[in-house]
């Protein structure tokens, strides 16, 4: 029996990742820093912080077939510290990047098309390599691509929605979710309505991601790991509006950013350098390496409404700031 470790095994995709694992008959060990208990013989979880190199270093005395890691290394001087630990310590190894590499060069998203590390001309932009996102994730690739290894896959997730975790242009569930609940306005920025954007359900990215695991032809290889339906913000807006009440405005960028978070350049960027550019992907390299169809993949509506039905009614959220500046928002206006 092949053994997986998976880093980072509770979040978005992870929890999709290890039952499907398991399903496909792999052992796995299952890494997070939250508690979690295991119901399979073949999976053990273990709570701890992968990003401590000696607690690493004795993970990975147990020789792992493939390892899938999810761990985010910003800036991305700490992956190419342990990048020979992890590589050598496997037949294959999996590393999380995000499709937010991608400049707006090219509609559809390919795997070849630009990216924005090398082609933004924004030097304030380019300057944040440690802190920003989609560029310390490019640089990662880099390390990997540079290296003399040839037993890695990188993968680029789409936006992923799941269980605890459903987002709306830049906005996440805490205020998302809570305010649709609650029956308050959401705030979304005016600039986005008719921008095209992505969102794959997190068991359908895990599927895709278990399919390459020690897969020959995935050795070496770059997947946007995605489905290919799109929608505007506006749809996806409505999306929640018909499936959970949700109430929302439309503001111009600035005002929607000063709300969100005090104007942080950031989320500006966050917005910009992705939630404006319009994001319809080509996921055909993914299905042909997976051997799935995109009929496979559940709808964007179906999903959502899915996954919104099944959280506990009572279930609380972790407090928000942007909550509170909306509310202050509104009253005023």
């Amino acid at each position: 029996m092949k053994k997986i470790l998976v880093l980072g095994a509770t979040g978005a995709m992870g929890r999709y990742l290890v039952p499907e694992l398991i399903e496909m008959g792999y052992a796995v060990d299952a890494v997070s820093i939250d508690d979690a208990v295991s119901n399979h013989e073949n999976l053990k979880y273990m709570k701890l912080n992968a990003l401590d190199d000696a607690e690493l270093a004795e993970i990975l005395k147990n020789r792992y077939d493939a390892i899938v890691d999810f761990l985010i290394y910003k800036p991305a001087t700490k992956f190419a510290a342990r990048m020979d630990m992890l590589l050598s310590s496997t037949d294959h190894y999996i590393f999380l990047s995000s499709y937010r590499v991608y400049a707006n060069k090219e509609v559809p998203i390919r795997e070849t098309s630009p990216r924005l590390l090398d082609a933004s001309e924004n030097k304030e932009f380019l300057a944040e390599y440690e802190q920003e996102y989609g560029l310390y994730k490019a640089i990662g690739e880099n390390i990997l691509n540079n290296s003399n290894y040839n037993n890695f896959t990188i993968v680029r997730p789409a936006i992923t929605y799941s269980s605890f975790r459903f987002q709306l242009v830049t906005l996440e569930a805490p205020v998302v979710v809570e305010r649709m609940r609650s029956g308050k306005t959401v705030l979304l920025p005016r600039e986005a309505k008719d921008v095209e954007a992505t969102m794959s359900w997190g068991g359908d990215v895990a599927k895709m991601i278990a399919r390459l695991v020690l897969n020959p032809v995935a050795m070496r290889e770059t997947y946007t790991v995605s489905t290919a339906e799109h929608h505007t913000w506006g749809e996806i807006a409505e999306y929640y509006k018909e499936i959970g009440g949700l109430k929302y405005e439309w503001v111009d960028e600035d005002t929607f950013l000063q709300v969100q978070a005090l104007g942080d350049k950031f989320y500006r960027w966050q917005l910009e350098y992705d939630r404006l550019f319009d994001r319809i992907v080509d996921n055909s390299k993914i299905l042909a390496a997976t051997g799935m169809k995109q009929s496979d993949l559940i709808s964007l509506y179906d999903g959502l409404r899915s996954e919104l039905s099944a959280l506990p009614p009572d279930y609380e959220w972790k407090p928000s700031p942007i909550n509170d500046r909306m509310d202050a928002y509104l009253k005023e206006n």
